[in-house]
């Protein structure tokens, strides 16, 4: 071979090798770059150390990366950092929590709010309208209400005349129809016992009659007025029923001592 050959393959020889180094040196970057990624990715999840619920929006830095990050809705992280890392987690209302990397673990950060959440609490009125609650019972109770009832015994015919309902009168008749029948003679009891109760109360009367106490549970007890006088009887009236009934009261505490109230009396009442 020719010295200028020679020298020709040699450079070439060297070029390729140079390109075969680079070639290999880029991979082995790579797959080191690629390990160091896989290794160095941190995942975890934030939640409310007292309601548990997740936190989202919480801001993770790293101070020795000086690099900052932020979770997802879902409370859920995945960031950048290697042992010994120091990270801090930030988020509104919440005292920040400082973690610092000693493993690959999967990360669980439960922040403390700087005031403790009440519960959620529903006020509903105490002396709600006697009709609602007689509406909210008899949707509850639907069925003795509706076409099983005993209430519609006198309904349409098919030619449009008054006739007699077939399915009522045997349901009047049947155990399941007078179940339904006692069941709804209690219903409106107790719905006229609210109407009074509504109208008759311890505030309103109390405020008349300037009774407290065990005084005025006795006079309520002792005077209570029947349904048809409550739905009857104009605010005049209602007054000077409830006045009358006191000077009654008074004359009679007068003559006879207080006496403890016997429930067995005013059940027979």
């Amino acid at each position: 071979m020719k010295p200028n050959q020679k020298f020709k393959f040699n450079f070439i020889m060297k070029i390729w090798l140079l390109l075969l180094l680079s070639i290999l040196f880029t991979r082995a970057f790579a797959q080191e770059k690629n390990t160091n990624s896989s290794t160095n990715q941190v995942e975890g999840v934030v939640y409310d150390k007292y309601t548990l619920n997740r936190v989202a929006r919480t801001n993770i830095i790293n101070t020795t990366s000086g690099k900052s990050f932020y979770n997802n809705v879902k409370g859920e992280f995945k960031i950048d950092a290697q042992m010994g890392d120091k990270l801090i987690f930030l988020r509104e209302e919440y005292f920040p929590d400082t973690v610092i990397l000693s493993n690959n673990k999967v990360l669980v950060i439960s922040l403390q709010r700087k005031a403790i959440p009440l519960r959620e609490v529903t006020i509903r009125d105490t002396a709600p309208n006697p009709l609602k609650r007689l509406m909210a019972t008899r949707k509850e109770f639907s069925k003795i209400y509706g076409s099983d009832s005993y209430d519609n015994i006198f309904g349409t015919s098919p030619g449009g005349g008054a006739g007699i309902s077939i399915d009522a009168i045997w349901n009047s008749l049947s155990r399941s129809g007078r179940n339904a029948k006692h069941l709804q003679g209690i219903i409106q009891g107790d719905y006229e016992q609210n109407v009074i109760d509504y109208r008759f109360n311890r505030s309103y009367v109390g405020n008349i009659t300037k009774l407290k106490d065990k005084e005025l549970a006795d006079f309520m007890i002792k005077y209570r007025p029947g349904y048809y006088t409550v739905t009857n009887a104009s605010e005049y009236e209602f007054i000077s029923y409830i006045r009358n009934n006191l000077k009654r009261y008074l004359r009679n505490k007068k003559q006879n001592a207080l006496q403890p109230l016997n429930p067995t009396k005013i059940k027979a009442n």
